[in-house]
């Protein structure tokens, strides 16, 4: 699927993270998502590991999750084949820029050229130009001083903004209470923000149920990351013990 436009037109697509290093992790998630992304904000997964997950990754758009709005560490996994970072912790419109020129080549950007994975070691360096056009740049939105320049983030470029709910409430210092009226009034001004830029606006569902789910897609947000590979585990694990419990 070509990811940018499916953002740029506000379809629904839906991802999840990979926080295990192991590609069959990857190789099954990709059964199942839209786009996957590795953490390497929030975990060890090393460089080595994520091009062996982006190689398990089937149809799946292979995202990172950077470990900050660093030029070099976007330029790098971009170069190792992924096809779109998401950058944390983005609150203004400058961060947001930077990271954009960060993916971009000159003249939009100041991202280096080189041989490697993405353009097949160079022989596919002029293809690879023109596929680099629809690299996606996603910002996370995950303070109240990002809600409080969000049309400027919004409009600055980018491809989408993603909704980080426990950060978010964690700097209006009710962390975890992600249904408190204060996070729902942000939830609605991202929404705003994006709707006027014509950008998708997405959230992180960390715990999902179908009700939430449901929820989320009637107030409008397109880019669903939904719960991670730990979180599966958990829950998976979690119901089948309960079940040998109750009827054991």
């Amino acid at each position: 699927m070509n990811l940018k436009e499916t953002l740029r037109t506000k379809q629904l697509t839906i991802g999840s993270w990979i926080q295990i290093g192991h590609p069959v992790i990857a190789e099954i998630l990709s059964n199942y998502y839209d786009w996957l992304a590795v953490d390497l904000e929030h975990t060890d997964i090393s460089l080595a590991q994520t091009t062996n997950l982006f190689r398990a990754m089937g149809n799946a758009v292979p995202l990172v999750r950077v470990r900050e709005n660093d030029t070099l560490a976007i330029r790098q996994v971009l170069d190792m084949g992924a096809q779109g970072v998401i950058v944390p912790l983005v609150n203004t419109r400058e961060k947001a820029i930077q990271a954009l020129q960060a993916a971009k080549y000159a003249p939009d950007g100041v991202r280096g050229h080189c041989f490697y994975r993405m353009n097949n070691y160079g022989s596919g360096f002029e293809e690879y130009l023109e596929e680099a056009k629809d690299i996606v740049v996603v910002v996370m939105v995950e303070s109240r001083e990002a809600i409080e320049n969000i049309d400027s983030i919004a409009g600055s470029g980018v491809d989408a903004l993603l909704i980080g709910l426990y950060d978010l409430s964690g700097s209006y210092g009710i962390p975890g209470n992600t249904t408190h009226p204060l996070i729902l009034e942000a939830r609605r001004k991202v929404l705003t923000a994006c709707d006027k830029a014509g950008i998708s606006a997405g959230i992180h569902i960390v715990t999902p149920d179908e009700q939430q789910i449901k929820r989320v897609i009637n107030e409008g947000f397109t880019f669903l990351a939904v719960a991670g590979d730990t979180m599966f585990l958990h829950k998976i694990a979690s119901q089948f013990r309960s079940a040998v419990w109750r009827y054991g």
